[in-house]
């Protein structure tokens, strides 16, 4: 399995903006495509975005399309989600997520998940 480690939460007030990084290790990471999910208290883990192998092609969960991009840089092994306009309700520890060799959309749609990272808190205060 990859190992998946993020970094970047932290506290904002709405309207501002965050970027998270997630660094793998342990595996090709090109094979890998790679998403992030999110966590609020109380309730269900949900999908936030994914990106293919290559970064060809992007996917979004609704809530936060238009605000959040999700990019890879394949050479250092890393992920990235910008988090624009945050709102209250982003509020939420974030996961990085990887699948071998799976499409966006298969993340996103059939949470097409091998590996985990530990999370990182993103609070964000009215």
């Amino acid at each position: 399995q990859v190992q998946l480690v993020e970094s970047g939460g932290g506290l904002v007030q709405a309207g501002g903006s965050l970027r998270l990084s997630c660094a793998a290790s342990g595996r090709t990471f090109s094979n890998y495509g790679m998403g992030w999910f999110r966590q609020a208290p109380g309730k269900e883990r949900e999908f936030v975005g994914a990106i293919s192998l290559t970064g060809a092609s992007t996917y979004y969960a609704d809530s936060v399309k238009g605000r959040f991009t999700i990019s890879r840089d394949n050479a250092k092994n890393t992920v990235f989600l910008q988090m624009n306009s945050l709102k209250p309700e982003d509020t939420a520890v974030y996961y990085c997520a990887a699948g071998y060799r799976t499409t966006a959309q298969a993340m996103g749609v059939h949470r097409s998940v091998d590996s985990w990272g530990q999370g990182t808190q993103v609070t964000v205060s009215s």
